[in-house]
């Protein structure tokens, strides 16, 4: 009798403590964020830049001025596909979120054909907890946007040895602001880093996801 009312005493004493027990969002976002750092080690998809929240993924090695510059259903494919065994769901079109890091992956709407890369992210609701997917072109436009020239500069030399971006899309949509003309006075030293690296391994070997 008296062990039997000393288990039910510790179960009872037990069990409020694993009520109150609760995951902590931001210890379970960095597991994940530590997961999703090793994705540089794949040729497709990378985080492009914790501190903007931006995450690449693999478009061409060669582009046309005219050419859309947006995220296919392939390359949507290949991202879904890397980050559901994480925890990721999509709950829209736009959007896949992991409830217990509390954080979100926006895929920002493509919305008209003259639309320029620079705007992709401009009304995408994003907390700084959140990421979104962009086309390297517009991860591109997004450092030129928010580092001074020479961050800008060093960021981009990074991104196009994996990453190559429509170097003529973004000149086309280049403005007269100061960052923007001091990035155009660097446009041939980027293309010739851009060539070197295309024409190289493993890059010229790489295949569009479609």
């Amino acid at each position: 009798m008296i062990r039997r009312l000393l288990r039910l005493f510790t179960a009872s004493a037990d069990q409020p403590a694993e009520a109150d027990f609760v995951s902590d969002p931001e210890i379970t976002r960095t597991q994940v964020l530590e997961k999703m750092r090793a994705f540089s080690a794949e040729p497709y998809f990378q985080i492009a830049d914790e501190q903007l929240g931006l995450l690449s993924v693999f478009d061409d090695l060669k582009y046309d001025r005219a050419d859309v510059d947006m995220i296919s259903p392939a390359m949507r494919r290949h991202v879904v596909g890397k980050l559901g065994p994480l925890g990721f769901r999509q709950t829209s079109g736009t959007v896949l979120e992991h409830a217990e890091a509390d954080m979100r992956v926006h895929i920002p709407k493509f919305h008209a054909l003259g639309a320029s890369p620079f705007d992709i992210a401009r009304y995408t609701d994003k907390r700084p907890q959140d990421y979104c997917l962009l086309t390297p072109t517009q991860v591109a436009c997004q450092f030129v946007d928010h580092y001074e020239l020479d961050g800008a500069v060093q960021r981009i030399e990074l991104l196009v040895k994996k990453h190559p971006i429509n170097l003529l899309k973004l000149a086309d949509y280049l403005e007269g602001k100061p960052k923007h003309r001091a990035f155009r006075e660097v446009l041939g030293y980027i293309k010739r880093q851009q060539r070197l690296a295309v024409e190289s391994e493993p890059l010229c070997r790489r295949r569009s996801l479609g």
